[in-house]
């Protein structure tokens, strides 16, 4: 029988304390948080490698590196509400919620959306809204968001989502750049989005989050 308890030690100790995650409460939250548990039954045994993971749908659970950086940089506190835009299974937001006051997590995929939500309730974490919208429109009746995370390479991020971040919120992206992804953190002041280089990382572009392309002959 696969040991999952050792397996979320080696994960830590090797991909995410090595990464300068500092944070006890990310720390803490992906030593507690099953990540097996947010996979297809059949992904169970490569829950915890250290690559994105194809979770189908369109969709990956972003390699552990990635992701605890990103939330790392995010500082999520305790009193904040967060958005997930493209939460696959559920994990992240199992992990944020661990964090945050509460989590919206979205999906466009009716199934997906499903699967999340029976699988954080499964898991006991009921400070997560999963709701099946359009990733590119956000949840904008449940905002302004403290935080908002981006789970899949971007061009850019729409305007409907920037708008939905409250003044003095964070955000987390992946932008895709040429073969490179880079995540960076933008930091809203004043109603203004000014994004700052985190560290390098890949995942696969989110569908509808390309670059607008100007019309030529």
């Amino acid at each position: 029988m696969t040991d999952f308890a050792a397996r979320r030690t080696m994960m830590v100790d090797t991909q995410v304390r090595p990464s300068d995650v500092t944070k006890f409460p990310v720390i803490e939250a992906m030593l507690t948080i099953p990540r097996e548990e947010f996979v297809p039954a059949s992904r169970r045994a490569v829950a915890y490698s250290g690559e994105n993971l194809d979770i189908g749908h369109n969709r990956v659970l972003l390699e552990p590196r990635t992701l605890a950086k990103m939330v790392d940089a995010l500082d999520i506190q305790p009193d904040e509400l967060v958005l997930d835009v493209a939460c696959g299974y559920g994990y992240s937001a199992a992990v944020m919620a661990r964090m945050a006051e509460a989590v919206v997590a979205i999906e466009d995929d009716a199934e997906l959306t499903a699967e999340a939500e029976r699988r954080l309730s499964e898991a006991g974490i009921y400070n997560v809204a999963v709701l099946q919208a359009p990733l590119t429109a956000g949840e904008p009746k449940q905002g302004p968001y403290d935080v908002i995370l981006i789970e899949g390479a971007v061009e850019e991020v729409p305007a409907a989502i920037i708008d939905q971040l409250r003044d003095g919120g964070r955000i987390a992206a992946l932008f895709r750049e040429g073969a490179l992804g880079v995540a960076r953190i933008g930091h809203r002041v004043n109603g203004q989005i000014s994004w700052r280089y985190s560290f390098n990382a890949n995942a696969p572009m989110l569908a509808g989050f390309d670059r607008a392309r100007g019309f030529s002959l």
